[in-house]
């Protein structure tokens, strides 16, 4: 499938801020399963790009607006091939769960083994596993259970994008029973972790089938879930729409949790307040979208950004990001 993936994310102040530095992750993924024909970051104002190769093997961007300016507009063009990934069995054997105990295993996921940032356990995810009996899933071969993990996750929790920020806790997720796909990742993430299977988030794209049953917000970014098992490697799976990944699925970054990943992260200096809206198009290769259709169709966030704000030499020091749907 030949996909053309356009993300802008503009950056509104009230007044002119001094200086705004940005990091990126926003670059499709070079891999046996998607092939990056071209990729392109638009800037404006305009300001020097500069990449680097994060711990994880993410392409990552970054830049500085050293001048004053009262919006920021980040435009990313991507086209990208997928294919489907081959087709995994029914199920794996129960000696799968000892495979996944051998040091070799362990030692090559040390990262997406242990709690980190907003995938870890609490007393409410205590709570969950208690209620749906989770642990019993481990009575079945590792595939399954993550399958049927997977399921549990989908028909236990609404698809609420008013129900979590960007920076909140699981806690907040299962407290509404609801949320988007970044708080769903990072719940079956956090529980996977504790049957001891790795698992790591996916920061990326979906081509959205909303006939087909997909419930995410097709003018957002994705986030989804790979865990490792030994027989088959990584196993790409997507909780939101209860739907294992495939070429509908367009990965950019690979991390712990979204606090590795964001799309965009960022920092400015001044006084002004901020307001982010974001809009995001992924449709089978064909004319380019206008710029008026394409941000009628962005989401717009005056208090969803997660930014901290706090002294630095007298100006205020704003952090952003976007939440992912």
């Amino acid at each position: 499938m030949l996909l053309e993936i356009r993300h802008v994310t503009q950056y509104h102040y009230d007044d002119d801020v001094r200086e705004s530095v940005m990091e990126l992750w926003m670059q499709p993924q070079k891999g046996s399963h998607q092939r990056l024909v071209s990729f392109e970051l638009d800037l404006d104002p305009p300001a020097q790009l500069f990449s680097y190769a994060d711990p994880f093997g993410n392409a990552v961007y970054h830049f500085d607006v050293p001048q004053p300016h009262d919006r920021l507009t980040i435009q990313a063009r991507s086209a990208i091939e997928t294919q489907p990934p081959p087709a995994l069995p029914e199920a794996l054997d129960m000696g799968e769960w000892d495979r996944l105990r051998g040091e070799f295993v362990r030692g090559e996921n040390f990262d997406f083994l242990y709690p980190h940032g907003f995938a870890v356990p609490t007393p409410a995810l205590e709570a969950f596993i208690d209620e749906h009996q989770l642990d019993r899933l481990k009575a079945r071969d590792p595939l399954t259970a993550v399958r049927a993990l997977s399921q549990v996750i989908y028909q236990a929790f609404a698809y609420d994008p008013d129900a979590t920020d960007a920076d909140s806790s699981i806690d907040v997720a299962l407290a509404a029973r609801g949320g988007v796909c970044q708080d769903f990742a990072h719940i079956m993430i956090a529980i996977c972790r504790s049957w001891g299977i790795p698992a790591r988030y996916v920061s990326g794209y979906l081509f959205t089938d909303r006939s087909g049953g997909d419930r995410s917000d097709p003018d957002a970014t994705h986030a989804w879930v790979e865990v490792f098992l030994p027989s088959v490697r990584w196993v790409g799976l997507d909780p939101t729409n209860n739907i294992a990944t495939g070429e509908r699925h367009v990965a950019c970054a690979i991390g712990r949790d979204y606090a590795d990943v964001p799309p965009s992260r960022g920092v400015y200096k001044g006084e002004a307040d901020s307001q982010l809206a974001v809009g995001v198009s992924v449709r089978r290769a064909r004319a380019a979208v206008t710029e008026p259709e394409f941000m009628r169709a962005a989401q717009t966030t005056a208090s969803r950004d997660g930014r901290r704000r706090g002294p630095i030499g007298g100006l205020s020091y704003d952090q952003q990001q976007q939440q992912q749907q």
